[in-house]
Order: C-alpha cells, then structure tokens, then sequence
C-alpha cells in the first residue's frame, strides 16, 4: 500500500520533492490552491502525511489544520510543518484526533540569530536611518544619526530554543552580557545555553535590547503589551523575528512615538504583509523585514531536507526528532499499525 504525503504547491525547496521521490512506497501530490476545495479534499481524504507552510497568512485558512480538515481527512497521521514555526494547527484538535503534529526547530536557526544581530546593529548604529537619509539627499550633519555600540550593553532574549541560544553565543562575541528566560527551561539548562536566568519581569528592567524567540501560543499572544514596554529601560531597544501577535503593534508604536523606547527591529507583524499606513512604518527609528529572517538559500534547503528525513522515517514506522505532542505518539504508532500493518 502506498503511503500518501500531500502538499500544496507554496515555494519549497526542491530538495523535498526529490528526497520524497526517491521512496518507491511513498507517493507525493502537490495540490494548487486555486483547485476547487472539493477537488483537493479528493485528495487530503487519502493522505496520510500533509506537509503545510509554516506562515499561516501564506495558507488559506480551510487548508489550517483544523478540526474540519482533519473530520475530512479521516487516514491523516501527521501535520508536518515547512518550518520551525506551526501557526496553521490548531494543536487541540490534532490532540483529540490523534494527529501527530512535527516541525523543523532548527533549522533556520543561523539564520534567524545572524538576522536579529543585523536588526539589532541597524537600531543600535543607525543604519537604515542613515540609509534613508541618504537615498532622500537629506542629509544634515553626521552627528544627527549618531548611534552607539553594543559592547557591554545587556541583551535580553525570550526563548532559549535553537535560535536564541544561537543569538546568545553572538551576542558573546560582541561582547554583551546575556540574560535569558524561557518557562520551559530550568535555570540550570538557560545557564548552559549560554545566558544568565531572569524572571520576565527583571529581564525586561535589566536588559538594554530585548529580543524575542519564542513560538506563537495562546500563552504568548499579545505577551508583549503597553505594561510591558513601560517596564523596559527608558532607551532600549525592542527586536521581534519570532511570530506576529507576540507583541501588541499599538503598544509598540506608541512607546517609540513616546521615545520611551529608542529604536525597534521587526521581521514579523499581525498581518503580514503589514499594511502601507501600519504606524510602525511611519517611524524612522524602525528597521523592518518582511518575515525574512529564516528565508536564507542555506535555512530553506535545511528546512526541505530535514523534514523529507523527518516524513520518510515516520512512514516506516520510526519515532519522529521533532514532535510538537509527544502525548500523540504512542496514537500515531496504533493508527499508523491499524492502516498498513
């Protein structure tokens, strides 16, 4: 019996499809969007693997991995995530179903650090101020966009997976001081990865750049608001290439117009693409991307291959590196018996 890996046709790198396709017992079938969602559904009601783009405003939202997909796709034994990122899934559902949930952590992780340090010397140094100026023939005198060094300033990160420990050994090397907090992670396992423990609320006082790396959950939407802001030390910097949502954009622009903070670095928005008159765009002292952090030649072909060796040794039956619910597993392992013996 073939087992049946479904995807939509999103930009992937090739090394997927031809990774998959070397499986004579896998079949691959990459959906269009534009199709007819009966025509589609035709489809996810064989699968057994749907491997989803990881940026939930790339998918339409009737092919989210929600309860209504997953009632239509009654073989489905695993949501494989693009990325490192699973914003599509409602993971509820997935646990009521039985739906293993797996993602990518990891493998945009140079990426995204290499990408926070970019944002934080912009803020820090001024660049894209000093670019803009420049491009308009604007100029005054060098002294207007004076900025400062980073070296011995305080770097506090929220989220201690992958990437932010990645952040921290280059913050090290700037020689800044690193404090972290992560309620996932002992104080024991923060210290080891590179950062001193701190409570949120004492990162937040302490830290002369605050930069955030942890995923989108219910616990951690709008985790960054007005009170939040107000609490960082008057002239800090706040960075975000985590997941919009984290942080309230309101509260945000309002603090910068305030000049209670003094700069900010954004990959990621609410909606993306943000819209032309966000309010954050209107300020100087914002650097923003376009949720770019993680798009690098090097993260994406990480991300294609890892999770083709991820989806290939689920199907024959081995335990997943990468599981969002490992309370589904021993279900996977029944379901995924019952169906090909």
């Amino acid at each position: 019996m073939k087992k049946k890996v479904v995807r939509f046709n999103f930009w992937l790198n090739p090394a997927f499809d031809a990774q998959i396709g070397k499986s004579a017992d896998i079949d691959l079938s990459v959906l269009n969007y534009a199709d007819s969602d009966q025509k589609n559904l035709a489809t996810f009601k064989e699968a057994h693997i749907y491997h989803f783009c990881a940026a939930r405003d790339e998918v339409p939202s009737q092919w989210w991995v929600t309860d209504d997909l997953i009632k239509q796709s009654p073989n489905l034994l695993c949501a494989s995530s693009s990325g490192a990122g699973y914003d599509p899934v409602d993971l509820a559902a997935c646990n009521r179903h039985g739906v293993l949930v797996v993602n990518q952590s990891g493998c945009n992780a140079d990426s995204v650090a290499e990408h926070t340090l970019g944002l934080m010397l912009s803020a820090k140094h001024r660049i894209t101020e000093s670019d803009r100026v420049m491009r308009a023939n604007a100029y005054t005198t060098r002294e207007d966009l004076m900025g400062n060094e980073i070296r011995g300033l305080t770097l506090g990160i929220v989220g201690m997976g992958n990437i932010g420990t990645r952040v921290a050994q280059l913050a090290q090397a700037f020689g800044m001081q690193v404090v972290g907090h992560d309620p996932n992670l002992s104080n024991e396992e923060i210290q080891k990865r590179g950062a001193k423990p701190a409570s949120f609320n004492d990162l937040l006082k302490q830290a002369d750049v605050v930069t955030v790396h942890c995923p989108r959950t219910p616990e951690t939407l709008n985790y960054f608001g007005a009170d939040q802001f107000r609490a960082m030390k008057p002239g800090a910097v706040f960075l975000s290439t985590a997941r919009g949502g984290i942080h309230d954009e309101t509260a945000l622009y309002e603090a910068l117009r305030d000049k209670h903070l003094s700069g900010a670095g954004l990959d990621v928005w609410s909606v993306e693409p943000p819209a032309r008159d966000n309010p954050l765009l209107s300020l100087p002292n914002v650097t923003a991307t376009y949720h770019t952090a993680g798009v690098t030649h090097e993260a994406r072909r990480n991300a294609a291959t890892m999770a083709a060796d991820q989806i290939q040794s689920m199907l024959r039956g081995e335990r997943a590196p990468r599981i969002i619910n490992p309370e589904v597993w021993p279900v996977y392992l029944e379901r995924f018996k019952r169906i090909f013996g």
